[in-house]
């Protein structure tokens, strides 16, 4: 890893950790339990991966970081939301989540979705009024669009759908990447466009090859994480190792092989980068957090 990405992570988790705080109800107003909650399962862990992808895009086209907390924050706390949702027992049944306790051991079952269900509100909240975001109508509500499509029966809650359905059987390549795109790659996409969306006069066709970056990026972030499952022990990984193979899960190294899904994450990782052809220096952390998606060790 880059002397500059290690800089830009640490820097962009403390600023949207702030974004966060900020933007999160107090623990102290009523429903104190709910909001402790909300505050519990988002503040203070993870890798921030989508907030850092949107941010970056700003970066590559000349935006302030000002006008993309808003956003940024709206995706992590959709985020938040169905890792909540998805380690509950009705789903993958897991204790553990960025170290600690899931919401559902810390707290109980029913505060658990009522934490996920208030922080899918919040996050668009956050982009229908947040002052920071200064777009045009028209644009914040293409950001509002464009996260309410990646999140809901045609974007990641697709994906889970799939994903529960599918356990026990055999995909196709085809098959498992038409489900993590939806599952995995339908968010980390909204980062990057949603940051795009708020460069009012942004060329279709630069659009469209942040897109197509965002695409690969999101399989190849599927793909390490089924190869971290398979290699990688729970301290490090902060949630359950193994959990996908103990549940029969379909997975790239169960389809490829450990060294064949290497490969895969590979080819992804060069053509997101292929993406960026046209972008000059200001896309080098564009390109540094792909190749941090494929090398990272949690």
């Amino acid at each position: 890893m880059s002397n500059a990405l290690k800089e830009y992570l640490v820097s962009t988790q403390s600023r949207v950790e702030r974004a966060l705080d900020a933007r999160l109800p107090s623990e102290n107003v009523l429903p104190k339990k709910l909001h402790d909650a909300m505050r519990y399962s988002t503040l203070d862990g993870g890798k921030r991966m989508r907030p850092m992808l949107a941010y970056a895009t700003g970066k590559a086209l000349g935006l302030s970081e000002d006008i993309l907390d808003g956003p940024a924050c709206a995706v992590e706390l959709i985020h938040v939301y169905s890792l909540i949702h998805d380690d509950l027992p009705a789903m993958d049944d897991d204790d553990l989540r960025r170290g600690k306790p899931t919401s559902h051991i810390a707290y109980d079952e029913a505060t658990a979705i009522l934490t996920g269900d208030a922080l899918q509100a919040l996050a668009f909240e956050v982009l229908a009024n947040d002052p920071s975001i200064e777009v045009d109508a028209e644009s914040r509500l293409k950001m509002i669009t464009t996260l309410t499509k990646a999140s809901g029966s045609q974007g990641m809650v697709g994906g889970q759908a799939i994903d529960l359905e599918s356990v026990g059987t055999k995909l196709t390549l085809p098959e498992l990447e038409n489900m993590h795109i939806h599952k995995t790659g339908a968010l980390i996409r909204a980062s990057v466009n949603m940051a795009a969306l708020a460069k009012s006069d942004i060329d279709p066709a630069v659009a469209k090859k942040l897109d197509h970056y965002a695409k690969c990026i999101g399989l190849s972030f599927q793909v390490k994480d089924d190869i971290l499952d398979e290699e990688s022990d729970t301290a490090t990984l902060g949630k359950t190792q193994g959990k996908d193979q103990d549940n029969d899960k379909p997975t790239y190294p169960a389809l490829l092989g450990l060294n064949g899904a290497k490969e895969k994450a590979q080819e992804l990782h060069e053509q997101a980068v292929e993406s960026l052809s046209s972008f000059g220096p200001e896309a080098d952390l564009l390109r540094d957090l792909s190749l941090y998606i494929i090398q990272r060790d949690h």
